[in-house]
């Protein structure tokens, strides 16, 4: 999320065991949601209209995908609402259906496949996937290995119990607990500076560079077992949570740092250019609206899709 993921961070996955009694989502309810228990948050099922074909973008598309027909997408899908698996193990989420647009736009379909986080740049780069997407924060370093194309907004957020029993701040973590994703942004702002700043103030570190683990559905369970004292975690996905687990959470702070998520391509991929002539449609024609309304994170839309902007400032 941050260098987010400078790694991103994950979504919360929507079948994942958020307390001590585990908040399980059912599929009974209406034909825009479906119901939760513990009152947990509903999961939009509202359909995106499909959008129909751009000739001009269609025609930047390689010939060898075309041919093929389609967009093999990499997304790890534990990082909810943006992609996470629902109860009958279809990948969902904003970037999901955003992904999907996207294809239609070039004349494609989008076949998404769940991998880890850490593995989706080594598979862009083995053409193992044509496009990541997976809340991936665009950053220098990651333009260095691929191509990113802007579409998306996030900060830095965090989450405590509800009520903060500890009376926690967000600009003094010295010393507390703190769960993350690993090879996220939040992890490395942790190593890097959290603790840096920790040791010159003369303050206890925060254990271990934070408390890491592989899926966001775990940093929010530690939270709410009460193994961890907080969790840091993109801003989309600590909202999320903090529906999903029914009221046991509540936001610390502001949320901070916002840099914009990437699609990820090849590095100087022809396919990028039409991506974001893609991108730019949606916005266009209100397709993107929709998609960010649906899930809940229209505070994050921008204006402007760019191709490596991180390189440009």
């Amino acid at each position: 999320m941050p260098a987010a993921r400078t790694p991103r961070l994950r979504p919360i996955a929507a079948t994942a065991a958020l307390a001590a009694g585990s908040l399980l989502l059912t599929a009974c309810g209406s034909s825009s949601t479906s119901t939760t228990t513990s009152g947990a948050a509903p999961i939009p099922t509202q359909a995106i209209a499909a959008v129909q074909a751009d000739p001009a973008l269609a025609a930047l598309v390689p010939a060898e995908l075309k041919s093929g027909g389609k967009l093999v997408v990499g997304s790890d899908t534990s990082y909810a609402p943006n992609e996470f698996k629902d109860e009958k193990g279809k990948i969902v989420g904003m970037d999901v259906d955003l992904g999907v647009a996207i294809a239609q736009k070039l004349g494609l379909t989008a076949d998404f496949q769940s991998a880890g986080f850490t593995d989706i740049i080594p598979g862009i780069q083995s053409n193992k996937y044509q496009l990541g997407m997976s809340s991936f924060t665009d950053t220098t370093e990651r333009e260095e290995q691929v191509d990113m194309v802007t579409y998306f907004s996030a900060g830095t957020s965090a989450a405590v119990k509800k009520g903060n029993p500890d009376k926690i701040a967000l600009d003094d973590l010295c010393g507390k607990k703190v769960a993350v994703q690993d090879g996220t942004t939040q992890a490395d702002e942790i190593k890097d500076t959290r603790n840096p700043d920790c040791t010159k103030a003369g303050k206890p570190t925060i254990p271990n560079d934070g408390d890491r683990f592989a899926l966001q559905t775990d940093v929010a369970q530690s939270l709410v077992s009460g193994r961890d004292q907080v969790m840091l975690a993109d801003s989309p996905v600590i909202d999320y949570a903090l529906k999903q687990t029914g009221g046991q959470l509540e936001k610390l702070g502001d949320t901070y740092g916002a840099a914009p998520y990437g699609v990820i391509l090849a590095k100087d991929s022809p396919l990028s250019k039409a991506v974001q002539g893609a991108i730019q449609s949606l916005m266009a024609d209100g397709t993107y609206k929709t998609i960010l309304d649906k899930w809940g994170v229209s505070a994050g839309a921008i204006s402007t899709s760019e191709i490596n902007p991180a390189g440009k400032s």
